[in-house]
């Protein structure tokens, strides 16, 4: 018995040990696969940072409209583009009209944010004003009467101005902004330093001037370039009688048939075409000699008009492209009708040294038309064919910041 004792014992001792023996050394299992690793969720690509310029304005500098392969009519050939007062450093580009349009219509170039360029010269009345005259930063009302600027690329001398105090269209530029009812950036308020100053804190100023011209200074000179090729893109060619007279102009003929009847137009009209085109002794007024078509911009050796006795200063009329009836006419704005300035041209002319020899007579006095009421009205009846909605609407030249 006890002999079977002591090998039940020895038996349960070794069994024990063998099963410590298998947990401290287990047999080799059958591997298991790894769960697959999920992909890292792609990071998300940064939002396109929001141009500055597009918070402010509806503009795409990078994808500007076109000023500057405008399609002209064929009247306007090689000779009248050859009158054009661009100068060769400042060929109208699609950014710098761009960036002058921005300028022409910044309210913030005033000193108190409330006048713009565009504020006088609106688009609807033909870029210039219905009142006789406008009112600067201040409320106070300037000296002229606001210059339409319609054609203003084919005054061919090139000053601006009524009095043509400004050399050039660029030169003519920065003046407004200077004045000191106008835009009040003249010396007291810190002048075109302060300007520039204001403007380089304008968060779309730096990156437009960039865009344009290839980094973010602000000049005056920069400023000046900008808006002068955007004002000389302001070309009038909608109106009926340039849709007239495509059909009947012919680079062959002495006058490219300016003398030819437009069929677009009526009788009326086209005697007032005839009195306006013709020289005083081929049974015309002669207007065309100092307003010539097609651009109907003044010839550049025109003198005063006569608007008083003796007159002095020799002062520039603006294209009489785009004038509506109603509309101011004159430097001081003293006409608002057709009827008045062709009554005026009539009967009205007053003599003095600065009188243009076109309105004398050989003797040097003054010429006396004296038309009949037929052809008066034929001539207002011409002008008014003039106008060019065209130009009126043409989103190119519409305010272009965000309500």
């Amino acid at each position: 018995m006890k002999t079977l004792l002591i090998r039940l014992l020895i038996a349960s001792t070794a069994a024990l040990a063998g099963h410590l023996a298998l947990a401290a050394n287990p047999p080799p299992t059958k591997p298991q696969p790894r769960p697959p690793v999920p992909a890292p969720a792609p990071t998300p690509a940064p939002a396109p940072a929001t141009s500055v310029i597009a918070q402010y304005l509806n503009i795409d500098i990078n994808a500007p409209a076109n000023y500057a392969a405008v399609t002209l009519p064929a009247f306007y050939d090689p000779q009248v583009l050859q009158g054009v007062n661009t100068p060769a450093n400042n060929r109208i580009t699609d950014k710098g009209a761009t960036l002058g349009r921005v300028l022409f219509w910044d309210k913030r170039l005033s000193v108190n944010n409330t006048v713009a360029c565009g504020t006088c010269h609106q688009p609807a009345n033909g870029f210039s004003a219905t009142t006789q005259f406008s009112k600067g930063f201040s409320g106070i009302n300037g000296t002229a009467h606001t210059m339409g600027l319609a054609n203003i690329a084919f005054y061919r001398d090139g000053s601006m101005f009524w009095d043509k105090r400004a050399a050039s269209v660029e030169a003519q530029a920065t003046q407004p902004i200077k004045n000191s009812i106008e835009m009040g950036f003249d010396a007291s308020n810190g002048g075109i330093n302060a300007l520039l100053v204001k403007m380089q804190a304008l968060p779309y100023y730096p990156e437009l001037f960039r865009a344009v011209y290839g980094d973010p200074a602000i000049t005056e000179a920069r400023i000046q370039l900008a808006l002068a090729q955007f004002e000389r893109s302001m070309i009038s060619v909608g109106s009926r009688w340039d849709q007239g007279y495509a059909r009947t102009y012919n680079a062959a003929l002495a006058d490219k048939g300016l003398s030819l009847d437009v069929p677009t137009l009526s009788a009326q009209e086209n005697l007032g075409r005839r009195l306006f085109m013709n020289g005083v002794n081929n049974g015309g007024q002669g207007c065309a000699a100092c307003h010539q078509p097609p651009s109907f911009a003044l010839a550049p050796n025109s003198r005063s008009n006569g608007l008083d006795a003796g007159e002095t200063r020799v002062f520039k009329s603006a294209s009489l492209k785009s004038l509506s009836p109603g509309q101011p006419m004159m430097h001081d704005g003293r006409f608002t009708t057709f009827e008045q300035v062709v009554d005026f041209y009539n009967l009205n002319v007053k003599n003095g040294p600065a009188l243009d020899n076109r309105l004398k007579t050989r003797d040097g006095n003054v010429r006396v038309p004296n038309m009949a009421a037929t052809d008066k009205a034929a001539l207002v009846a011409f002008l008014k064919t003039l106008d060019d909605p065209t130009l009126r609407t043409d989103a190119r030249f519409g305010n272009p910041f965000k309500p």
